[in-house]
């Protein structure tokens, strides 16, 4: 008799194990299938196979049969099984939290399902089709259905078309159903993300020297089914021909792909590219898809339809068989690390799919990660790289702007005169421009100028933005909305001032400038609806404006022919914030936007305006040396123990009360400190190891207290992760607690 081991689908440790069911006759079951079985005094649980057995040692009462299956085929692929347990052990959650990332949520509780569309068939011979149709005369409305089915191709038509055509005639439809002349049938019909997304040219560019310099050593790897690679591509170098010329080198092998990228902005784009190349064999993942959408290309791909999938971070978990690459484009993002429970980092499982399933791994950026460029400098990873522009166009020029002169000689506005000039040379071009602010809203926050008050959210430890197209203060953490203030809560002074640039400021700005040119504003808050990315950049593309104004969504990866100049308002606003990767995060975000001006035939200008124009990384970046600046940033982090040298782990609590917080951090801090002195082999590697309040100390109403671990990265260094992670999951009054590794964010 079967029996199979089942994981319920219930995120608890006490349950995190495998449990024996009986397989009844009849129903056939494999690893991987999702099934419904009897747990506790649940009737019918959501499971997952994950073993089958010939016997059981317990007592066959003790074994109860399962009850049926969900489908009739294994949701979950074996490799993508292995890799939920990989996930399980090394982000420290439960495995039926690894097993939920395999699916589209939707699937989980049966919320979602196929969608059926009616169908009208001609039910009769050609031949007398006609004689049928004029037997119908007397009943105008059934004869005018079958003429309509008649001139159909294939005799069928969808009923929804034939009553938009003739109006309500379902009692048409069925009284010629009993007569037998038609047919009427429910079909599965998918559910399209794609709308009317624009095609691109679907003829292969002439590739570049570069070009085929790297794919003649990328495409053995990939024939051969191994190999981890880097490329280094600089802005405009093509590197997106590579992606698809190894791609279809993949396909032609019989093999699949994966192409992950950062932003739900460059998805759109990506996705044309491939599309224009691959029909329908290119399918999308991604989470601003409707259920609906998420499912159909969910089963499309694991149906094998498809030979290449698109997506953001969790595509990653693409139901694909035989895969024989994986892409990870601007590898560099923290978009690709996934900092909940399970917490995990895209491009590191993809590495685990490629070695597990004989594929070949190719991340790839024009300002790489410090880590990624320093496993390319040790041979963990293959170097390639492309320094030139296609075409050898030359990169953009940058004018590096110092505001302090600017404000020393009385302009206070947003932009620099050399900035107006330059967009008023680009606009006389009839050419376009892209301005950049890292901030959305109109200002970044709201004070009084007698007292020094500044408007904070009362949820979070931190100021509120204007945005003046609402005329509401709003917190970015929290969402929190209050009306502007008058007067000074404070000290009752009608000195209200706006301090800080946002976008909705800029776009203003330069419509007061430019009011005769079309403007477009890209972000969080244009962007919420569906498909608005795409909309927004389609109409930019087509020229439908001339100028557009948005945030970090904008500033990597996107391909405008027609785009000569690039403003960066406020360079340097991301140097000063508390995390140690500032520095390389401003240095990648004014390459990546650099990178957008000047990709065609005409020439590109870079106007950076800055308060701190000696910075080492704005420096390199005005120069566009990735080299001089890896240089630098890793001195600085070997001298000050940062990673790639070290790992950083964080405990963080949050509780309504500070006290709780602060208690429960203080507490864990004590078992850490324990955990080393038992383990004394481990003290070595220690930097440091401390409790304190969050730099933000309030969010959504929430006192925020962390622990906080830096210790070599060594293999046996895991061991305190794991310590970190245990006390995560014990009980702690009043508070919620996450452990966190390398986090993106250390606010």
């Amino acid at each position: 008799m079967p029996y199979c081991q089942v994981i319920v689908d219930i995120a608890s440790e006490d349950v995190d194990r495998v449990f024996t069911y009986r397989v009844p006759e009849g129903i056939s079951v494999c690893p991987g299938m999702r099934v419904h079985v009897p747990f506790g005094r649940v009737a019918r649980m959501e499971g997952v196979v994950v073993e089958m057995a010939d016997a059981c040692d317990l007592p066959p009462a003790r074994v109860r049969a399962m009850t049926d299956t969900l489908e009739d085929y294994p949701a979950i692929l074996p490799e993508l099984l292995e890799l939920a347990k990989e996930i399980k052990r090394t982000s420290f959650c439960t495995l039926a939290q690894a097993l939920r990332l395999m699916i589209p949520a939707q699937m989980r509780g049966e919320r979602i399902s196929v969608k059926t569309r009616e169908f009208a068939v001609l039910a009769v011979d050609p031949a007398v089709r006609e004689q049928v149709a004029s037997s119908q005369r007397r009943a105008p409305k059934r004869e005018r259905v079958l003429r309509a089915l008649m001139e159909a191709p294939d005799g069928e038509l969808p009923v929804e078309e034939l009553r938009q055509r003739l109006g309500d005639c379902r009692a048409m439809l069925a009284a010629l159903s009993k007569m037998g002349f038609v047919r009427l049938e429910r079909r599965e019909t998918m559910r399209s993300p794609y709308g009317a997304m624009e095609r691109l040219a679907e003829k292969d560019p002439e590739l570049t020297a570069q070009q085929e310099d790297v794919l003649a050593k990328l495409l053995p790897a990939v024939e051969a089914g191994k190999g981890a690679f880097l490329l280094y591509g600089v802005t405009g170098s093509g590197k997106t021909e590579v992606f698809i010329r190894a791609v279809r080198r993949a396909a032609q092998l019989g093999k699949t792909a994966i192409v992950l990228v950062p932003e739900i902005a460059l998805t759109p784009q990506m996705v044309m590219w491939f599309r224009s190349r691959f029909g329908e064999d290119a399918a999308v993942l991604h989470s601003r898809l409707s259920p609906g959408e998420r499912y159909d290309e969910w089963r499309r791909i694991r149906r094998g339809e498809v030979r290449v999938v698109i997506g953001a971070r969790s595509a990653i978990f693409a139901p694909l068989e035989r895969v024989g690459l994986i892409i990870v484009d601007e590898e560099h993002e923290q978009s690709y690390i996934a900092d909940n429970t399970p917490r995990y980092d895209a491009r590191e499982l993809a590495r685990m799919r490629c070695e597990r399933e004989g594929g070949t791994l190719l991340l790839a950026s024009a300002t790489p990660s410090m880590r990624s460029f320093a496993l390319a400098g040790r041979g963990d990873l293959t170097l390639l790289q492309m320094l030139r522009r296609v075409n050898d166009r030359p990169l953009p020029e940058v004018h590096v702007v110092d505001m302090r002169r600017e404000l020393a000689q009385g302009n206070r506005s947003v932009f620099s005169g050399a900035m107006l000039a330059g967009l008023k040379s680009c606009m006389d071009a009839g050419k376009q421009a892209i301005l950049f602010v890292n901030r959305r809203g109109y200002s970044t926050f709201v004070s009084c100028r007698s007292c020094g008050y500044v408007v904070t959210c009362s949820q979070c430890d931190v100021s509120m933005t204007y945005h003046s197209s609402e005329r509401v203060l709003r917190c970015h953490y929290c969402g929190q909305e209050s009306a502007v203030p008058t007067a000074c809560p404070e000290c009752g002074s009608r000195y209200i001032k706006y301090f800080g640039v946002g976008t909705q400021r800029v776009e203003e700005e330069v419509r007061h400038h430019f009011p005769e040119i079309p403007v477009l504003r890209m972000d969080n808050d244009t962007t919420r609806a569906k498909d608005a990315h795409e909309t927004l950049l389609s109409a930019f593309r087509r020229g439908d404006a001339r100028i557009l104004v948005g945030t970090q969504m904008i500033a990597k990866g996107l391909d405008f022919p027609n785009v000569t100049m690039v403003g960066i308002i406020a360079a340097d606003a991301m140097l000063r914030l508390p995390d140690y990767r500032s520095a390389e995060r401003t240095f990648q975000l004014l390459t990546q936007v650099a990178g957008r001006a000047g990709r065609a035939d005409s020439p590109g200008e870079v106007f950076l305006q800055t308060y701190d124009p000696e910075h080492y990384a704005v420096e390199a970046a005005s120069r566009q040396d990735y080299r001089a600046f890896y240089e630098e940033e890793m001195r600085r982090r070997r001298r000050m123990l940062y990673p790639p040298y070290t790992l950083l782990a964080r405990l963080l609590y949050e509780a309504d009360r500070e006290e709780d917080a602060r208690r429960e951090a203080e507490c864990a801090l004590r078992q850490m400190e324990a955990f080393f002195e038992r383990r004394s082999y481990l003290n070595k590697f220690v930097v440091s190891l401390r409790a304190m309040a969050c730099p933000v100390a309030r969010i959504k109403g929430k006192s925020r207290w962390q622990v906080t671990l830096k210790i070599v990265d060594k293999p046996i260094c895991q061991e305190a992760v794991g310590k970190m992670s245990e006390i995560a999951q014990m009980p702690a009054a009043g508070c919620a607690c996450v452990c966190q590794v390398n986090p993106g964010s250390m606010i």
